[in-house]
């Protein structure tokens, strides 16, 4: 099967910038399948490419490259970085952008210091081209990991917000907003097992009252706020046929607590 590299950036699509790691990635590695993951990430969101990356790793195979270039300190101190974590690669600054896939026991980390794996001449403004993508490609080529750098014991982890017990609810934050107005929550499906009794689920947002549960998007009622379990096991608010964000007002950091309904 062809190597698989996925791409994550807040690059967006109107500079040619994506287009140019391509051309990095295919002058090394020509059999290469590139999946767009998202370029569409607010500029500098590490947190809102974290989430990418988590609702995604699940569903690619063993041995996919993940290149994520989020990357405020581009030019920095920083270290660039790949990691084999499982049976997956990553790729990406060392600013915790990365977390997702860094669980688990069997994780080797390295620096990418390596000369010949990197292009010829590095910018300090475009590590994406200069750095990552050459090492994503020669990871996706079988180079081993090893040779890319330098060992890495500790890389900069920036855990997801979970939620918390609080009185007789749960309380969490708005992590995210996606293009439809929904509020992406850090309360996840399981946490409903720590609420007492089995009665409906009540809401609140920024202290006001949200609907209740719902199973799918079309059980909600138009412009009025609902919470339903979103395809990646986090409590989410929406506004059918609106936006959660503009009817609330609220965006991300905004509380959210769930409780039983009495």
């Amino acid at each position: 099967m062809a190597p698989i590299i996925t791409l994550t950036t807040d690059f967006g699509r109107r500079d040619p910038f994506v287009g140019i790691m391509k051309g990095v990635i295919l002058s090394i590695c020509p059999t290469a399948r590139l999946v767009d993951l998202t370029h569409d990430v607010d500029p500098q969101d590490v947190l809102g490419a974290s989430l990418a990356l988590e609702a995604a790793l699940p569903f690619f195979p063993d041995g996919t490259v993940h290149l994520a270039v989020v990357d405020p300190g581009v030019g920095s101190r920083r270290r660039p970085l790949a990691v084999r974590a499982g049976g997956r690669y990553l790729v990406g600054p060392d600013n915790g952008v990365l977390t997702p896939g860094l669980g688990g026991p069997r994780r080797t980390a390295v620096a990418l210091t390596a000369p010949e794996y990197r292009l010829p001449e590095v910018s300090r403004t475009f590590h994406g081209r200069d750095v990552f993508a050459p090492a994503a490609a020669y990871l996706a080529a079988g180079i081993p990991l090893e040779r890319l750098g330098v060992p890495v014991a500790a890389p900069v982890l920036a855990p997801i917000p979970g939620s918390r017990r609080e009185g007789d609810g749960l309380v969490g934050e708005v992590l995210t907003v996606d293009r439809f107005g929904n509020l992406l929550t850090s309360i996840e499906a399981s946490g409903l097992a720590a609420l007492a009794g089995d009665g409906p689920v009540a809401v609140e947002v920024a202290g006001g009252p949200a609907a209740g549960l719902v199973e799918a998007y079309a059980d909600g009622v138009n412009g009025r706020p609902a919470a339903i379990i979103g395809s990646t096991g986090r409590f989410e608010i929406f506004v059918r046929g609106g936006s959660a964000r503009e009817v609330l007002g609220v965006g991300r950091g905004a509380p959210v607590r769930i409780r039983r309904s009495r």
